[in-house]
């Protein structure tokens, strides 16, 4: 008899001692998590984006303020892009705000644009953050329109990604311009681009190889392509530019099998022709951009020099 109760109560601890290891286990994970859920949020706003294809856990322990990732299946692919839809993304402004009325101007403003599903505004941080599938440049000019000059600060999936955004600056002195890549999940890139000083017509460009300019595009390497990537078309081939008769062009698209985090580095070629048969006519390294909540600063802590002034 005394063997049996002490079965049944060694049997009896077994859930409790599963459960603290469950716990233990937890935890440990947790506290190898990056440090970005961190935001000031006003208010939680909720981005769609596609559930994690690589089958990684998610955050267990996300605290309340950061925000929330819901998640929403897709098939988008990238020719389907080419009537101005975007996926959803998040994208921060600073905006020269000194009231609560600055506040409400400014979230009418965005509200009422087509495409914009949600807007958060700190005002003490002067930070404004839009949910939506609008570019970049339509935003900032319906922002500016409300008289407030407006700086992109941050781009991309908070706390989904060590690094989500990344830009390309064409400096001149014939061709500007920038492009902006983000990350919406781990299989697709939002790509956005801007150019002037090109010829009329269309143009090829593309992701390549290194981020050499020693030689111009003549020495970023072959069309960027990474060896388990099969298709007929190297992945880093972006397709055509089509530059109007001032010279200007815009790109929107998002594209598959895209992570920005190899892009770091390469280059953004552009090229005469439409074939790419040339070997360039301008060439930009992409670096690393701000994510969403990295990039709140007004002066620059390396030589104190100011980034942000309202005015």
């Amino acid at each position: 008899m005394v063997a049996f109760l002490r079965t049944l109560t060694a049997a009896s601890a077994l859930p409790a001692a599963a459960i603290a290891a469950v716990t233990i286990s937890s935890s440990s994970f947790s506290s190898q998590l990056p440090p970005k859920s961190h935001l000031p949020l006003l208010a939680p706003l909720r981005l769609a984006s596609t559930p994690n294809t690589l089958g990684g856990p998610k955050n267990p322990s996300r605290p309340q303020a950061a925000l929330h990732m819901d998640s929403l299946a897709t098939d988008l692919q990238p020719s389907d892009q080419h009537d101005g839809n975007l996926p959803e993304l998040m994208t921060e402004f600073m905006v020269d705000m000194k009231c609560e009325g600055c506040v409400s101007a400014v979230k009418d403003k965005l509200l009422k644009l087509g495409g914009v599903k949600g807007v958060d505004i700190d005002l003490s941080n002067q930070v404004v953050r839009v949910i939506g599938t609008l570019p970049v440049k339509v935003m900032v000019d319906a922002l500016e329109q409300t008289g407030r000059h407006a700086r992109l600060i941050g781009q991309g999936n908070p706390n989904d990604f060590l690094v989500s955004a990344a830009v390309a600056e064409f400096k001149g002195p014939i061709i500007y311009g920038v492009v902006r890549l983000a990350q919406v999940n781990m299989e697709l890139a939002r790509i956005e681009a801007s150019f002037s000083g090109l010829s009329p017509g269309k143009h090829g460009w593309s992701i390549n190889e290194f981020g050499d300019l020693t030689r111009g595009a003549a020495s970023t390497g072959k069309v960027f392509n990474p060896p388990d990537y099969t298709s007929q078309k190297p992945l880093g081939d972006l397709g055509t530019l089509e530059a109007n008769e001032t010279g200007e062009a815009h790109f929107m698209d998002a594209k598959q099998m895209i992570r920005v985090a190899d892009l770091i580095g390469r280059a953004i070629v552009v090229y005469e022709t439409e074939d790419k048969s040339d070997s360039g006519i301008a060439a930009a390294v992409i670096a690393r951009s701000a994510g969403v909540g990295e990039n709140y600063k007004r002066i620059c802590t390396c030589d104190g020099v100011t980034i942000w002034e309202s005015s």
